[in-house]
């Protein structure tokens, strides 16, 4: 079994990812830009001991909820680490979902709180009423309704000075929600030790973060990807983070990139293709980069030439899951195979089994299980889906995978996404992958669709890259291009051209609403 020894001490707050930088002397050391504003690790830790004593004031006891919907700036940490240091239970929450949703979250949860961004609020007023558990709503940023508390105000007037609740490495530190892909988002508990251990495996092994490197995420802090590249990765080694409120648009990615010259950049396969697509990509200075990360789907092997032809920088390709907190396999700097999900990292093992649990022949897909010591105990009261999911000392991913004779994983769809199509199986995955090899080709969602008949068959939702037109032409080529490349049955019977694909917050792709 591959292990990673952490070495912490049984009364483990971790809160120390961030205060751990006053000790070694980072004091004055600028920790996050957001915009033209800039927080040392001083300014920070001050400020989050000014939240852990003002949520203390509000009567809030260690192990409460409080629900955190937030925007990227330095907010977001203080907020964060402030919360855990005081003992109190954060809910990183998705800030791009309807009211609803946020309604479900505080009556599953039963937190007490909110800690909202006033550009937000208005969707927190609109449940409030139906979330009477919820005793305290902070306003950030504005103005709130009359039952509301300021943030400024609140903060500000609380003491500087905090000692960590006295919190054992194995006790709840924080939650987040799952997508609710496959029914009622789970709520995905976290314990104080899941941080230490994704930055010893990942960030450490496989990154190479170092205190002079400067990371800028476009994957938002609210997913887990992000949580670790833009906040607990590089807090860990007094590096500096890029924030950014904003939405995430190709223009806005590149502005900051070029503006603020990072070491590292952090994005998912549908905005590197959205990046490539602008009419002046290739005069982008990207030339500060040692390294590009890509995560949450497979990163088609053309995306991964075109990015490296333009910037002369590679994207490190992983998988991970919210339940695992980050990355678990990936490609190695200097190890890198495109069109691969890359290797098993230290400190993690996976096995690949068929529906029966049995393991499967090398180059057999299978269904990937992992563990490791990140991985979250229990989804909170969900009894039958934890036992689903978390099967022992293993964790069902629900992700499909094949590997080769070098160890390299290629993913091959989710378990509940292959297609059986004339009797024989069909990775969506696959078949947009090489439907992006085509220059007409920008993005492309493949799902299967029952016809007139009751057979399965395979559909293509096609966005056109620009200058190319939707004829039936183009059809048979895209067709027949899938047949030249892939075994025969695997192509689409049918094509659709559309503007743009159905994606969520974090740029899967959502198949569910292409099927209908």
């Amino acid at each position: 079994m591959s292990t990673i020894t952490l070495n912490l001490p049984e009364q483990y707050n971790v809160s120390e990812v961030l205060f751990h930088n006053l000790d070694a002397g980072r004091e004055n050391r600028t920790a996050v830009v957001c915009g033209e504003e800039s927080w040392t690790y001083g300014q920070l830790a001050t400020q989050a001991n000014r939240v852990g004593n003002a949520l203390r004031g509000l009567g809030l006891q260690p192990g409460v909820r409080v629900m955190q919907l937030l925007l990227d700036t330095p907010v977001f940490p203080a907020a964060f680490f402030g919360a855990v240091r005081s003992g109190v239970v954060p809910i990183i929450t998705n800030t791009m979902l309807p009211s609803g949703d946020y309604e479900y979250f505080l009556q599953d949860s039963e937190a007490e709180a909110v800690i909202v961004d006033a550009a937000l609020y208005p969707k927190i007023a609109e449940i409030r009423g139906n979330c009477p558990g919820v005793r305290h709503v902070i306003v950030v940023g504005g103005e709130g309704g009359s039952e509301t508390l300021d943030w400024t105000e609140l903060v500000g007037a609380a003491e500087v000075e905090l000692d960590s609740d006295a919190t054992h490495r194995d006790d709840p530190a924080f939650w987040m929600y799952s997508s609710g892909t496959t029914g009622r988002p789970k709520g995905i508990v976290h314990l104080q030790h899941d941080i230490p251990y994704t930055v010893e495996t990942y960030a450490k092994q496989v990154l190479g973060f170092g205190e002079d490197d400067l990371a800028f995420s476009a994957a938002k802090l609210f997913f887990a990807y992000g949580f670790g590249n833009g906040m607990t990765f590089p807090f860990s080694v007094g590096a500096k983070s890029v924030l950014m409120p904003g939405r995430p648009t190709p223009d806005a990615v590149f502005e900051q990139l070029e503006q603020h010259q990072p070491t590292l950049f952090f994005g998912v396969p549908t905005l590197y293709v959205a990046m490539l697509a602008q009419p002046n990509a290739k005069q982008r200075n990207l030339s500060s980069l040692r390294l590009c990360v890509s995560a949450a789907e497979a990163l088609p092997r053309e995306i991964f030439r075109q990015w490296q032809e333009n910037y002369s920088v590679k994207i490190a390709e992983g998988c991970g899951s919210t339940e695992m907190l980050h990355i678990y396999v990936s490609n190695h700097p200097g190890r890198i195979k495109p069109g691969s999900t890359g290797q098993e990292i230290e400190g993690y093992d996976l096995k690949l089994a068929d529906k029966s649990g049995n393991p499967v022949a090398q180059g057999e897909a299978g269904d990937m299980l992992v563990r490791g010591d990140s991985s979250a105990p229990y989804y909170w009261n969900k009894p039958e889906k934890t036992a689903q999911t978390m099967r022992g000392e293993w964790l069902f991913t629900g992700d499909r995978y094949w590997q080769d004779e070098d160890g390299y994983y290629f993913f091959a769809g989710r378990s509940d996404d292959m297609l059986k199509v004339s009797g024989q199986w069909v990775s969506p995955i696959e078949v947009e992958g090489c439907l992006i090899e085509h220059p007409a080709v920008l993005e492309s969602g493949v799902v299967g669709i029952t016809d007139e008949t009751g057979l399965m068959r395979t559909k293509a939702f096609v966005v056109l890259a620009e200058g190319h037109k939707a004829q039936d032409a183009l059809v048979t080529e895209l067709q027949e291009f899938v047949k030249s490349r892939l075994a025969p049955h695997k192509y689409p019977r049918l094509v659709e051209f559309v503007p743009e694909l159905p994606k969520t917050a974090t740029g899967k792709i959502q198949r569910f609403k292409l099927r209908g």
